[in-house]
């Protein structure tokens, strides 16, 4: 499998585009990892938050505990610490609640800012660089043709894929060439659907 094409020009241009494409999926990567790191530091609150929580409604039921054991008046002493409690119960819930939101955004928000860019790449830099590796290997199977086969079909390549108003530069009616085997037309097609690739030979 041919990566790059033989031409100088052609291949730095194309291992620009490589390296260009590689820095900004590690761009992208990089920034989405980072966002994780600074919204997963944001659940420090939450923690908290559960942790008094739990300690105002743990210390309430003990001392609810004890003033129920006071004669006669027990139940209405307890009454406040239970009521304290509830609302200790009630900030755990929502400190627990508050740590659920952060780690599902440090999930999505980093995934969402990752994934965007790197669609983008793949529906632009992926498709073309995939189609001159396909073409350069098709190019390349011609090597077992006989020269005069590989020209013809490298002509035919050329009246295909490159502009109308270059093709006039090998023939004023390069179609009409073509089919009546022209060998100069030919020849000078086929060059151009080498050079189009950035290949040198078959």
């Amino acid at each position: 499998m041919k990566l790059y094409a033989e031409r100088p020009v052609r291949a730095c241009l194309q291992l620009l585009s490589d390296l260009l494409a590689l820095s900004w999926a590690v761009l992208w990567i990089t920034t989405a990892l980072s966002l994780r790191e600074v919204i997963t530091g944001l659940d420090r609150p939450g923690e908290l938050i559960a942790s008094a929580g739990e300690g105002v409604s743990e210390h309430m039921a003990t001392a609810a505990e004890a003033a129920e054991r006071v004669p006669l008046a027990g139940e209405s002493l307890a009454a406040p610490f239970t009521s304290v409690g509830g609302a200790g119960e009630s900030l755990a819930s929502a400190g627990t609640s508050f740590q659920e939101s952060v780690a599902a955004l440090a999930l999505y928000l980093p995934l969402v800012t990752a994934v965007i860019p790197l669609a983008l790449l793949a529906a632009t830099w992926l498709p073309a660089r995939a189609r001159w590796v396909r073409q350069a290997a098709a190019v390349r199977s011609m090597r077992a043709m006989s020269p005069q086969a590989r020209s013809r079909l490298l002509a035919l390549r050329a009246l295909t894929a490159v502009s109308p108003s270059r093709l006039t530069d090998a023939h004023e009616d390069p179609v009409g060439a073509w089919h009546a085997d022209d060998p100069e037309a030919t020849r000078v097609l086929a060059a151009m659907e080498l050079n189009r690739l950035g290949l040198r030979s078959v």
